[in-house]
């Protein structure tokens, strides 16, 4: 893989652009089956039942639906490096404005990148840490060994110098595991990243059965009525205007966690995660991981094959897993070593508390190993998205512009080591998985959507108003989660974000407009040249009007199919996760409902979108 990824700088960046879209599809997949991400949504599934499904509109998980319908291809016929390299199909290179749009993108991705590597990192350290606690380890790594009293007569402090041994436990099995990432990922490029990932999905797809398997064997072994232990409602995906599930006389622990998570109005709080969600995905994919498999498809169908395959791939197995996690939880919840956070239960280490409890030992061994596979999937795309900034648009833009390929690899291996360096010096600071999902989906992506959103469908926007719309919209989205992560106040924990998402995009919006009647339009000849590429649909008509004086060209008329497709698509992507979740119940009735609801989804998306893939 090292002397594939040496070839050139598109074979170490994009794979040569030569990779198959299923394969590509699979690593995508593999990168968000992560620790971090599954443990956060054990944890949900165990306190909103399946309504959870609905959570992760916050990221937002459609964004993929809105990618395999169109957005993938807009993005792959720009034949881009990066995302920021894109901005120079859409503005030209000669633009004044040009060079701030591409700083601020460039900017935006490292954080965003640098963002998730800090939130893999905290994860997989409080994963392991589970597995193997500081007090098998102090003697074996003498550096750990924090000598502690645990007397609480001589030592009354002995519980407090514990946690700091923990914690400290788990940040040094985060920066191990961040090293075995990083050499493979630095040097195997993106052909190395997408084979491990191959193999370790392969892997994680049997982990996820047998869990399944397993806690469907307990279930029936316990013949406990699994709902009986849950508040009334719990397993229904359908809500009112309040979340509508009571754990006062279940569990106050969860009531107090539930009080705290702020989805009481769901209603209005899954309303607006679907608002913002959309306005999200409409922006196109954030400059990450998923956007580097974007552009190292062969052809822009290939990156909506790919797209779409990655919701088939990814949803049923995981949540396999997930609600086999989560129904062993509750049968064994009361046996459970869950770890607390002061006084309340830390609902997140209920997912290694059961595999290492109460799966067989050669599967712990297994799964663990998975995990950790999926740790690094996430950690080394990450990783690899975050060179190919570094390198195609600093060092090779301003920095050395005709470097050879043996500097262009040696700057990407820098590169690479300096992103780790910022991930886990950030991880480090950052104590709690779900604080930085928060930063990462109200902070930075809030920033991230009305700069984006107008690019593709407004011929006026230029690169000016991309550079304030972004400016403005990153500084006034990353206050508030600065504000909690400095302890200053918790005002915007939890959901209280959202309600102020609109007033971000109000601020964007502004700061959009200005800076886009601040300077001139984008020169018409870059324009013409993007709309015959692209061909996106929008308030193109100018520039359509331009190019009809000289040559025939057809509007994109696709919006409404593209609609009824997106709407098809999220629609499928729900009954995908509650498919697994019913199964691992036994709730056959539902399982046939909504197998049916999704071969209907299939049979006629494969009209109005498989067979209309080489459409605009």
């Amino acid at each position: 893989m090292k002397n594939q990824a040496k070839k050139s700088k598109d074979s170490y960046l994009l794979g040569g652009k030569k990779l198959p879209w299923y394969m590509l599809g699979l690593s995508d997949a593999s990168d968000m089956f992560d620790i971090s991400g599954t443990m956060l949504l054990v944890s949900m599934a165990f306190l909103y039942g399946f309504k959870s499904v609905w959570i992760p509109w916050m990221w937002p998980v459609f964004n993929q639906v809105f990618l395999m319908v169109f957005l993938s291809k807009w993005l792959r016929r720009s034949n881009a490096t990066t995302g920021a390299e894109w901005l120079g199909t859409r503005f030209g290179f000669s633009d004044k404005g040009v060079r701030g749009s591409h700083a601020i993108v460039v900017i935006f991705a490292l954080m965003l990148c640098i963002g998730y590597m800090a939130y893999a990192f905290v994860g997989v350290g409080e994963f392991l840490e589970i597995f193997i606690p500081y007090e098998t380890i102090k003697e074996v790594v003498p550096f750990l060994d924090f000598s502690i009293d645990t007397n609480p007569v001589t030592n009354p402090n002995f519980a407090a110098e514990l946690d700091h041994a923990k914690d400290f436990t788990a940040q040094f099995y985060g920066v191990s595991i961040c090293l075995v990432a990083t050499f493979y990922s630095i040097i195997g490029g993106m052909h190395g990243i997408v084979l491990a990932d191959f193999i370790k999905y392969m892997i994680m797809i049997v982990c996820s059965l047998f869990v399944g398997v397993i806690a469907m064997q307990h279930l029936a072994e316990s013949q406990v009525v699994l709902t009986d232990r849950m508040p009334l409602g719990w397993d229904s995906p359908f809500f009112g205007s309040e979340l509508g599930l009571n754990w006062e006389d279940k569990l106050a622990a969860a009531a107090s966690k539930l009080e705290s998570d702020g989805y009481k109005f769901f209603s209005a709080i899954v309303g607006m995660m679907f608002f913002s969600g959309v306005l999200k995905s409409m922006a196109g994919p954030a400059p990450n991981y998923d956007c580097q498999k974007i552009l190292s498809t062969k052809s822009p169908e290939e990156a909506s094959k790919m797209s779409g395959f990655i919701s088939i791939i990814l949803l049923p197995i995981r949540y396999f897993m997930v609600m086999g996690l989560c129904t062993l939880g509750i049968l064994y919840f009361n046996e459970l070593p869950l770890s607390k956070t002061g006084s309340d239960i830390n609902f997140e280490s209920i997912m290694p508390a059961v595999i290492n409890t109460y799966l067989p030992t050669g599967l712990v061994g297994l799964v663990l190993a998975g995990f950790l596979g999926a740790f690094m999937s996430n950690f080394s795309g990450t990783l690899n998205a975050g060179q190919a900034y570094i390198v195609n648009d600093l060092y090779l833009k301003y920095i050395n512009p005709s470097a050879t390929r043996s500097k262009t690899i040696n700057a990407s291996y820098l590169a690479g080591t300096l992103m780790v360096i910022l991930g886990v010096g950030l991880g480090l600071l950052i104590k709690d998985v779900n604080m930085i999902f928060n930063i990462i989906t109200a902070g930075l992506y809030g920033g991230f959507v009305c700069a984006n959103v107008l690019k593709w469908y407004w011929w006026r926007f230029n690169a000016s108003g991309y550079f304030w719309g972004m400016l403005v919209g990153i500084i006034a989205s990353a206050i508030p989660p600065a504000l909690s992560v400095l302890n200053i106040t918790d005002y915007f924990d939890g959901t209280r974000m959202l309600y102020f998402f609109p007033i971000f995009i109000v601020i964007q919006l502004i700061g959009c407009i200005a800076g886009t009647y601040a300077a001139p339009p984008t020169e018409r000849d870059v324009l013409i040249k993007f709309y015959k590429d692209v061909r996106p649909w929008g308030f193109w008509k100018p520039i359509r009007d331009e190019i009809s004086k000289t040559e025939s060209i057809e509007p994109n008329r696709n919006i409404k199919w593209n609609a009824l497709n997106v709407l098809l698509g999220i629609t499928g992507q729900i009954l995908l996760t509650l498919l697994p979740m019913y199964v691992i119940l036994s709730n056959w009735s539902a399982v046939s409902i909504i197998l049916a609801g999704f071969l209907t989804i299939a049979v006629i998306m494969r009209k109005t979108w498989w067979n209309r893939l080489s459409d605009y």
